[in-house]
Formats: structure tokens, C-alpha cells, sequence
């Protein structure tokens, strides 16, 4: 089974590219902002963590961590919010490290792919045999950001000042697939990458 992390700038269309993934090849995908809502929920460590650090007054009625009030907290504090993520982000890894290990001994999965925004920041590299980088133009990126998401051009601008460059994503990343174009382009760059690579001999598509 071959370790995937896959990342890119908002509005590249990572989603489609996990989706096109799970359904062609069989990938086990891991989402690591959906997995960060699951390490905070009551019981966890990072909840005790979290609520022993921010106080009760982050949860809501229903005794969970309110996102949003927790989110107003540590926005304008810098210093609060790498708290935050020096307790969330570590508990990510090692959820992801736990669902590698399942899924390998499951033998089921051929491919384990992991989306995370901060993947490069966070040293994916160090648990993922490779990192894929989805590129797109940045006229499409603001574009599909304006229709599916109604952000302004102010946040779009502030959102891409935020992220990493496209150079250093390129520089970390060893395989690059555009997504400027058609869904259906780029699913085809990935399917002739994987049957290029020695790395994915054997894999194939279930899609005839």
C-alpha cells in the first residue's frame, strides 16, 4: 500500500481529485480537517486538552467544543491559536498514522491518500511515500471560489496571502497535477502518472 499526501491552494479542487481517487483506484482517503473535528470531540485528549486550557466557556450546550466560539477566541491571538494547533495538529498525525496502520493490515486499499491544507508546514513527507501537488491557474482558482463559496476578491486575496507559494509547493511536492482545466483532464495526467510510475506497478484501475 503506497502513502499519499496530496495538497494545493484553496480552490484547486483537491476534492474531486480524492474523490476521482476513491472510486477509480480504491483509495482509502484521509481528510485531515474532517479528522480534526473528530479529535476534539468529548472523550478525546485534545478535548481535555483544549477545555482545560480555553475553559468551559468554549463549549456549547450540548457539551461540545463550539467551533466557532473557540475559533473568535484564538482568531486576533497568536499565541492562543498556536496553542490551539500545537494541540490539534499533532493528535491529526497520529490518527492518520493509526488509519495507515489499520488499512495496510486490512490489505484491502492499494492506495492511502491524505488531504491536509498545512501537509508541507505539518511534515507529511515524514509518514507519506510521495506528496501530490493539485495546481490550478489562479484567474480559476478565484473563479470557482466567487461561484461555489460567494467569497469576495478581498478574501480570496487574503486566503491566497495565507498559503504557501506555488514555487514551494512545487518544491516540495514530486508530482504536480493541473487542474486549470476540465475534472476530467486531470484525472486523465493522474492515470497515465500512475501507470508510468514504477512506484504504483500493478495498480489499476476498477473502472473499465
Amino acid at each position: 500500500m503506497r502513502v499519499i499526501g496530496i495538497t494545493g491552494g484553496v480552490g484547486a479542487g483537491k476534492s474531486r481529485i480524492l474523490d476521482f481517487l476513491e472510486k477509480e483506484y480504491e483509495a482509502k482517503v484521509f481528510q485531515a480537517d474532517e479528522a480534526g473535528h473528530r479529535v476534539m470531540e468529548p472523550g478525546t485528549g485534545a478535548f481535555a486538552e483544549i477545555t482545560r486550557l480555553f475553559g468551559r466557556e468554549i463549549l456549547g450546550e450540548d457539551g461540545r467544543i463550539d467551533r466557532r466560539a473557540l475559533g473568535a477566541l484564538v482568531f486576533s491571538d497568536q499565541e492562543k491559536r498556536e496553542c490551539l494547533n500545537g494541540i490539534i495538529h499533532p493528535a491529526v498525525k497520529a490518527m492518520a498514522l493509526e488509519e495507515i496502520a489499520r488499512t495496510r493490515h486490512e490489505g484491502v486499499h492499494p492506495l492511502f491518500v491524505i488531504e491536509a491544507a498545512l501537509l508541507i508546514e505539518d511534515h507529511y513527507e515524514r509518514i507519506c511515500d510521495e506528496l501530490w501537488y493539485v495546481y490550478a491557474d489562479e484567474r480559476v482558482r478565484r473563479e470557482r471560489l466567487r461561484t461555489s463559496r460567494g467569497y469576495s476578491d478581498e478574501k480570496i486575496t487574503a486566503v491566497f496571502e495565507s498559503q504557501l507559494s506555488e514555487a514551494e509547493f512545487r518544491r516540495h511536492c514530486q508530482l504536480v497535477i493541473d487542474n486549470s482545466g476540465s475534472i476530467e483532464a486531470a484525472c486523465e495526467q493522474i492515470r497515465e502518472l500512475l501507470h508510468e510510475s514504477s512506484a504504483f506497478h500493478g495498480l489499476t484501475s476498477r473502472i473499465k
